[in-house]
């Protein structure tokens, strides 16, 4: 059964969710190497070319409470995070987004927390679009109205990511309390309205069933500017009131990606070096990734933490990786 869903896959047929949630069960090794090769054949089809995205952390100052209960982001949260309060000045992210440049990195996500209605943003991208050549992602989550998206438009941003991280309402409201998912989903047709390309993904092993992933997956046909779906496995933070919940198993997360890659062929398929681990980043790209996210070349000039690890990605050592495997790391 599970070669003639590959072979759907292979040949772009129609797979039915159920067929999906089969290749999410696999437990064979022989199954799992197969579901890996199929996804990777149907990436190398599209192109052999890996993005590379660096990172600018903003503030990690954020409004919301009650806090999201995996949080090592926020002032006081985690003593492994991003313990002390900070914001970045205009100096600081230039400093930042010229380094990443310089270290050929052609891509930079700037990220923050809430209570700035999307201003912390629109500043960072004016920066980086006035004095860098660098693709740009913004990453603040719902923290945007409808007119920071639109100056975001008008500053030609690249891209802007809001991610639902699960679509399972009862398990987003326990593990997001300050938040609702219909906030963030209205972000996220407020973006694809305004015509940018959206940035949307998972956060895989918060107590969602293999169900609400697939259902996930398929939610997220629904914006039409759908260009990146990053896969995040959940990394507990110590401190944290999910410090103990267990960590989201590396084949689990490696499943969803594959499937993924075959759900959307030409996708962006974005894994962040912290929650996959900077040695891992081997196995995500032989599932069918092709973004790797918080990238951190020597010249970076501030400390920067993970985002689900205090642990980031080197840059010569993920291009090491990218070389080895045959594929081709997209530098500047």
């Amino acid at each position: 059964m599970i070669d003639e869903i590959l072979k759907k896959a292979v040949n772009n047929k129609k797979i039915s969710d159920d067929e999906f949630l089969q290749l999410l069960k696999i437990n064979k090794e022989e199954d799992l190497k197969k579901l890996c090769e199929t996804a990777v054949s149907i990436r190398n089809k599209h192109s052999k070319l890996i993005k590379l995205t660096s990172t600018v952390h903003i503030t990690n100052k954020c409004t919301i409470q009650p806090r999201c209960k995996y949080c090592g982001f926020a002032p006081k949260t985690s003593t492994e995070g991003y313990y002390e309060s900070f914001y970045k000045t205009d100096e600081e992210i230039l400093k930042a987004a010229i380094s990443i440049e310089e270290a050929g990195i052609p891509r930079v996500s700037c990220s923050g927390g809430y209570g700035y209605k999307g201003k912390q943003a629109v500043n960072a991208t004016e920066i980086v679009k006035s004095n860098t050549s660098l693709e740009i992602l913004v990453n603040v989550g719902g923290d945007l109205t409808e007119k920071s998206i639109n100056k975001l438009a008008d500053l030609n941003a690249d891209t802007v990511c809001c991610n639902l991280e699960t679509i399972n309402e009862d398990v987003f409201n326990f593990v997001k309390p300050g938040e609702t998912l219909n906030d963030r989903i209205e972000t996220c047709q407020g973006v694809s309205d305004a015509g940018i390309e959206l940035s949307s993904g998972l956060l895989v092993g918060l107590g969602e069933s293999l169900e609400d992933r697939i259902a996930h997956l398929r939610y997220l046909n629904n914006f039409e500017t759908l260009g990146e779906i990053p896969i995040m496995g959940f990394n507990p933070y110590k401190d944290t009131p999910m410090a103990n919940h267990p960590p989201s198993p590396l084949e689990e997360q490696l499943k969803i990606m594959a499937v993924t890659r075959i759900m959307y062929p030409e996708i962006r398929i974005t894994v962040p070096t912290p929650t996959i681990g900077p040695k891992n980043v081997e196995y995500s790209l032989n599932v069918g990734a092709n973004n790797l996210a918080t990238v951190i070349a020597d010249n970076y000039p501030l400390e920067v933490k993970g985002v689900g690890s205090p642990v980031c990605g080197n840059y010569d050592d993920v291009v090491s990786v990218i070389n080895k495997l045959g594929l081709t790391p997209q530098t500047i």
